[in-house]
């Protein structure tokens, strides 16, 4: 089943919801600020998307920029930061089977679905 990782107060992830009801298929809607993704699901997911952990991050992010911007981070630090602060990841995430990308833009979500 198509999985989204959402924040409904976001136009991005609100349009990936939309063009996932019109395609007609099944999906779950995560609320990743509400159901945190632990640290191993998170980490799966970024091997997923084929990406680096800090290219899942909002740098824009008040938290970023205030607590993490400028500093030298591991992966595994990264991670553990946007589960600590949530707001930092990056969305909509829209999972198929072994396939993963970021709605943005929200074209991305047609190549998996």
């Amino acid at each position: 089943m198509i999985k989204i990782y959402h924040n409904p107060r976001c136009s991005k992830s609100r349009q990936g919801v939309a063009l996932l009801e019109n395609s007609g298929k099944e999906f779950k809607i995560v609320k990743y600020l509400d159901a945190v993704p632990s640290e191993k699901e998170l980490t799966e997911i970024i091997k997923l998307l084929n990406i680096s952990p800090i290219e899942l991050v909002r740098k824009s992010e008040k938290i970023w920029k205030e607590n993490y911007k400028g500093k030298e981070l591991s992966d595994s630090e990264i991670i553990k930061a946007m589960i600590q602060n949530p707001k930092l990841i990056e969305r909509p995430i829209i999972i198929n089977k072994n396939k993963a990308v970021i709605g943005r833009p929200t074209e991305n979500i047609s190549t998996i679905i």
